[in-house]
């Protein structure tokens, strides 16, 4: 029998403020233990929490993002649970009248090689609702201790529905999400500091059937690659259960990213087992149309909106959009870049191929570097005039990341700038590649423009390298034209 594979993701995603969800204490990351606490994150005795607007603010943001329906009133409730690492035993979430419902997230699956477009698809939501963090647990070899800095903290939940199938879907999901918070400025993501974590929900049914199956929670999937590489183990238990004639019961598993095994942890709870009731501390939210209206003007573009203008606009390729577009910093930078030069091909080229690897190499963020928008446009405009040459650019290009110089300084003190050829010369070196070349000459009359290139090589020998790629290129086309 054929089994497909159902998948849900619940992702919490940690909002990006000053202060915590309920009360004025910071929000961070990095503090000493238990240093940004107070007596709302402690719940001791008579204290009672406030609502922060910058994190309802930010909610409200992220549902504009991925088409949400903004709720006219929602509500708070007590998710009654026993943790170590909660203070309250309680924590304040929203249950049955969440912020945000519906919407959902484009993804883009890959496709059939590495330079071409795969297909896209949206992943519908269920809702997006907005809670406070629990604490950390840092377990050493004897004891476990409880660090509440983290506790209190806004966090979104933002829950999908079950219509993933394959763990690159997922993995698409999570990479296209995390995309969006990161642009709108809601999170930085960083899955290490446990900004974005992930539980998946996976179960497999027959090919056909409608029915979902019994439902299995993979937690502590602490890297998107994890959380992939996770699903696509749980997939495979599941069917190797099924083929066996076992039986599957509805648990909640852990998954080692390091050893590739999982393990149950406990039975999953039902929604009833957290006893959801309205918080008598916390008034319902009315958001209203200035308020939405107010936000959505503040919604920036996202990566596959900006992929599509890429390819209007710049008539880039896909192989320069698909790396551009998923930082937001690097695709400003590759807009003012083209805008200076005037060439935006080249200067996309030059910044994924050249501009990365330089600062993948020196380990270095784009917005440390000392190469800036203006650098390669400089470079660019230098080439394309035939001042200086593809192979001295890239000398130049590796000299001005580390000194930060202008690439025509640097080219007049190393002596790199292409000598002026004189044309009578320039043009017997072209009679000489044409008469020495009838194959290639024969070649481009019949059509193949690219065959000028096997010319070109005798011509650029001749000089030493030195001619003028643009010159070499016209004279060489003038007097295939005239035989």
């Amino acid at each position: 029998m054929n089994y497909e594979a159902v998948i849900g993701l619940e992702v919490h995603v940690q909002i990006k403020t000053k202060s915590k969800m309920f009360t004025r204490v910071a929000a961070g990351y990095g503090h000493e233990e238990n240093t940004l606490t107070d007596p709302v994150v402690l719940a001791l005795p008579g204290a009672l929490p406030v609502m922060n607007k910058a994190a309802l603010d930010a909610v409200i943001k992220a549902g504009l993002l991925l088409g949400c329906e903004i709720a006219p009133v929602c509500k708070w409730d007590r998710k009654n649970y026993f943790y170590p690492d909660s203070p309250k035993n309680y924590q304040i979430s929203q249950y049955d009248q969440p912020i945000c419902l519906g919407g959902a997230v484009e993804i883009e699956l890959p496709g059939p090689a590495r330079n071409v477009m795969g297909e896209h698809k949206k992943i519908p939501l269920t809702r997006i609702h907005l809670e406070e963090d629990v604490g950390k647990l840092n377990h050493g070899a004897s004891d476990s201790l409880v660090d509440y800095n983290r506790a209190g903290t806004p966090l979104m939940e933002i829950v999908s529905e079950p219509a993933m199938h394959t763990a690159e879907e997922a993995y698409a999901y999570l990479t296209s999400l995390r995309a969006t918070m990161i642009y709108g400025g809601i999170s930085d993501c960083d899955m290490e500091k446990g900004q974005l974590r992930c539980d998946a929900n996976i179960s497999i049914r027959p090919a056909g059937e409608t029915r979902l199956g019994v439902k299995v929670e993979l937690k502590n999937l602490n890297s998107i690659s994890f959380v992939r590489d996770g699903i696509a183990h749980e997939i495979k238990r599941q069917l190797a259960v099924v083929e066996r004639g076992g039986t599957l019961v509805q648990e909640t598993r852990d998954y080692d990213g390091q050893t590739g095994t999982s393990q149950s942890l406990r039975s999953k709870e039902m929604a009833h087992d957290y006893r959801y009731f309205p918080d008598p501390d916390l008034m319902p939210v009315k958001v209203d149309a200035a308020w939405k209206e107010k936000l959505r003007a503040e919604c920036p573009e996202l990566p596959f909106a900006k992929q599509e203008r890429f390819f209007k606009d710049y008539q880039l390729p896909y192989t320069l959009t698909s790396v551009l577009v998923w930082d937001r910093a690097l695709a400003d930078y590759f807009e003012e870049t083209a805008k200076l030069s005037g060439k935006p091909q080249s200067a996309g080229n030059w910044i994924v191929n050249d501009l990365l690897r330089e600062l993948g190499a020196a380990k270095l963020a784009l917005s440390n570097s000392k190469v800036h928008a203006a650098h390669i446009a400089a470079l660019v405009q230098l080439v394309d005039a035939g001042t200086i040459l593809g192979t001295a650019a890239k000398e130049i290009f590796v000299e001005m990341f580390v000194s930060g110089g202008m690439p025509g300084v640097i080219a007049d003190r190393r002596g790199l700038k292409a000598a002026p050829t004189d044309a009578g010369e320039l043009e017997q070196w072209c009679r000489d590649a044409i008469a020495g070349n009838a194959k290639a000459v024969a070649e481009f009359k019949a059509g193949k423009d690219s065959a000028i290139n096997a010319l070109k090589g005798p011509v650029m020998k001749a000089a030493k390298g030195k001619a003028n790629p643009k010159l070499v290129d016209e004279t060489l086309r003038r007097l295939l034209a005239a035989t």
